[in-house]
């Protein structure tokens, strides 16, 4: 059987809250938009930074909910300054039948990470 690899889920356009390097490595996300997009705590997500070009794959730890938080945190934060737009995306292996079927839930946050729309 051959799986292969889609979008998921994703995180439209967020504005980065804060970014620290020292911290074993992650992207803490606000959980009302994690619960909106179908990702749970420490699954994988590819960032990409729309300010500045970079990527980046890691791994969500839930921030509070309704905090509005996005922060990048170990060596990823040397990518992502606060203030930055950035577009989180979470893939799912199946079969090309499943993917077929699969539509994947966008979740658009205003400029305070607060949901603006689920697609």
């Amino acid at each position: 059987m051959m799986f292969i690899k889609v979008l998921k889920a994703k995180i439209h356009r967020a504005t980065v809250t804060a970014s620290r390097v020292d911290y074993p490595g992650s992207v803490a996300i606000d959980t009302d938009l994690l619960d909106a997009a179908g990702i749970v705590p420490y699954e994988a997500v590819l960032m990409a930074n729309v300010t500045n070009g970079a990527r980046a794959e890691t791994y969500v730890v839930p921030a509070g909910a309704g905090s509005g938080q996005i922060e990048v945190l170990g060596a990823a934060a040397r990518l992502f300054s606060p203030g930055d737009i950035a577009i989180f995306m979470n893939f799912a292996w199946c079969t090309p039948e499943e993917a077929r079927q699969l539509k994947p839930k966008v979740v658009i946050p205003d400029g305070n990470n607060k949901i603006r729309r689920v697609l």
